[in-house]
C-alpha cells in the first residue's frame, strides 16, 4: 500500500452496499477500472460483512470504512480487515480511537478551524466534506497558502466534470465519489459498466 491513502488512486469510490454479497464482484470491477482504494461506508447493516469481503476476496483492493463515527466503530472495522477509515467529522474522543487503530485514517473537516485543530494534534491528512456545500474548490484553494501542510481528500456533490479542478489543487491528493457507482448498475449487477466508469475515473490524472 502506498504510504497515503491520498496517493493510491486519483478517485476513491464511496460504496454503499445493502447486500454483502455485492461487494466481491463489486471491488474487482473497480480494482479492474484502477481504482484500489474503497471507501465503504458503515451506513448500512451490511457494510462491515462487505468490508470483510473484500478484505479476504479482492486482495489488490485497498478497503477502508467510511462514515466511522464512534471508537466501537473503528474497533469493528479493524476487525473486518480495513485497511483505512474515513470519517465524516471528528471528536478527541474518536481521534484518539483512530490514531489507537493502527491504521491510516482521514477525519473529516469542513472548516478552518477544525484543519488548524488537527494539525495542532500532528494530523496532516484529512477527509474535506461535505465538499461542495462547504465551498468546494475557491475554499480550498484559499486554504492552500496559510495551511500548506494539509492535504485533502475533498468528499460530498463532486462528479466526474467537477473532479479535475479539484485535483488540480496542490493541496488535493485525491477525490471521493459515487459517480461510477450508479443505483442501477448495482442493482442489475452490471459489473462491466461499473469498471469502464471506473476506468474514466481513474483516467483523470
Amino acid at each position: 500500500m502506498a504510504s497515503s491513502v491520498l496517493d493510491l488512486a486519483p478517485v476513491v469510490p464511496v460504496v454503499v452496499l445493502d447486500d454483502a454479497a455485492d461487494a466481491v464482484p463489486l471491488a474487482r470491477a473497480l480494482v479492474a477500472g484502477g481504482l484500489p482504494a474503497i471507501e465503504v461506508t458503515l451506513r448500512t447493516p451490511a457494510a462491515l460483512d462487505a468490508i470483510r469481503a473484500v478484505a479476504d476476496g479482492v486482495p489488490d483492493a485497498v478497503v477502508g470504512a467510511g462514515t466511522v463515527l464512534n471508537p466501537a466503530q473503528v474497533a469493528d472495522s479493524v476487525a473486518a480487515g480495513a485497511r483505512f477509515l474515513v470519517s465524516p467529522g471528528w471528536t478527541d474522543t474518536l481521534l484518539e480511537a483512530m490514531q489507537k487503530s493502527g491504521l491510516p485514517f482521514l477525519p473529516g473537516v469542513s472548516t478552518t478551524s477544525e484543519v488548524v485543530a488537527l494539525l495542532e494534534r500532528g494530523v496532516t491528512e484529512m477527509k474535506f466534506f461535505p465538499a461542495e456545500a462547504a465551498g468546494g474548490t475557491p475554499y480550498l484553494k484559499s486554504l492552500s497558502a496559510p495551511l500548506p501542510q494539509a492535504r485533502f481528500c475533498p468528499t460530498g456533490g463532486i462528479s466526474l466534470a467537477s473532479a479535475p479542478s479539484y485535483l488540480a489543487l496542490p493541496n488535493v491528493g485525491c477525490v471521493g465519489g459515487t459517480w461510477m457507482l450508479p443505483a442501477d448498475a448495482i442493482r442489475d449487477k452490471d459489473w462491466g459498466r461499473v469498471e469502464a466508469l471506473a476506468r474514466e475515473a481513474a483516467a483523470l490524472r
